[in-house]
């Protein structure tokens, strides 16, 4: 995975996630997942489950996770504080939660309400006992996103990658 063009990321990605085996993908829209996101819609063996809010992906997790299916919610850094509660459930029930975050707020952010959650993400994660993996390079997340799988499958934990805002690129008003 190492090594390829950057546009193969999302594809990186989705074969990490399908080699985990990962059946259950909540989502939050996001114009940063939008390619994994339909990668994963389009895998017959994976079910997408389009959600209103990020906290409600924590409990469908769980219910695969005692229906015997690992899942995955990927959402936006700002949807990281709307999971803050249900991060106990994870815990205290040790069953695997693992996170896909597109971070907003980073270098070039043109929106200021973006900032704050995105400087305070991997910090959240940790104090809720989350391992937080980085990727900063296209070539590094598909074993990323595999390393922390592992990480919340094996555990059971939970563990969240976080994407960095330069590999989605920066949203501006203009567009």
């Amino acid at each position: 995975m190492t090594g390829e063009a950057p546009e193969s990321w999302p594809k990186d990605i989705h074969a990490a996630l399908s080699a985990a085996g990962v059946r259950q993908v909540a989502y939050v829209p996001d114009a940063g997942l939008t390619q994994i996101i339909n990668l994963c819609a389009a895998d017959r063996a994976m079910e997408s489950v389009l959600l209103t809010t990020e906290e409600e992906g924590v409990a469908l997790l769980a219910g695969a996770w005692l229906g015997g299916q690992r899942g995955v919610l990927m959402m936006q850094s700002s949807g990281v504080g709307n999971c803050v509660n249900l991060f106990s459930l994870a815990r205290v029930c040790r069953f695997p939660l693992l996170l896909l975050v597109t971070m907003r707020g980073e270098a070039g952010e043109m929106n200021p309400w973006q900032e704050p959650m995105g400087r305070a993400v991997p910090e959240i994660l940790r104090l809720a006992e989350t391992q937080v993996f980085r990727a900063e390079e296209a070539g590094e997340l598909g074993e990323t996103v595999a390393e922390a799988a592992r990480a919340a499958f094996e555990g059971p934990a939970a563990a969240a990658v976080l994407i960095a805002q330069s590999l989605i690129g920066v949203k501006s008003f203009d567009e």
